[in-house]
């Protein structure tokens, strides 16, 4: 038996790539919500720009090209879904329409991968989200994000996912 060669320390860790597709997929889809771009022309863009290079003096982390199509994709492709989702989850006072571009994105990407990416824990989506809000909001945001995540996990039968948030 052969032993495993070590990681590179300087490769990115396939985490890291994920995360960094979450985001990419956040700012897409706000992209796309706030400019009107098409899927395909969103898709292009990202993946030949934002996506593990350095723009505008912004060094943006290699991301796992395929997820981030795979988030993007589908949220657009089950949005009928996932808007009705989030609308539920959020108060009475702050509909679906009321919340900012970049909130809809974030709140619409995550909501995708608890209701279609069972393989994923719970626990890993709402963290990882919440940390993307981070990235935007330094106020009360971030804490919003995690409480409409935490019910729309629950509403979609993920509260017994054993990995989740406590």
């Amino acid at each position: 038996m052969s032993q495993p060669k070590p990681r590179d320390p300087s490769a990115p860790r396939p985490a890291n790539q994920r995360g960094a597709a979450r985001l990419a997929a956040v700012q897409a889809l706000y992209q796309m919500d706030v400019g009107r771009q098409t899927l395909e022309d969103t898709l292009a863009q990202f993946s030949a720009i934002h996506v593990g290079r350095e723009i505008e003096g912004e060094e943006y982390l290699p991301a796992d090209a395929d997820f981030f199509r795979q988030i993007v994709s589908g949220v657009i492709k089950s949005q009928l879904q996932i808007d009705p989702a989030v609308d539920t989850a959020l108060v009475d006072t702050w509909p679906m329409g009321r919340i900012d571009a970049t909130l809809r994105a974030i709140l619409r990407a995550a909501t995708f991968e608890l209701l279609k990416r069972r393989d994923i824990p719970a626990r890993v989506v709402i963290t990882e989200y919440v940390d993307v809000a981070k990235a935007f909001y330094e106020d009360e945001a971030p804490r919003m994000v995690n409480a409409v995540l935490d019910q729309v996990a629950k509403t979609a039968g993920r509260d017994n996912d054993p990995a989740k948030t406590r």
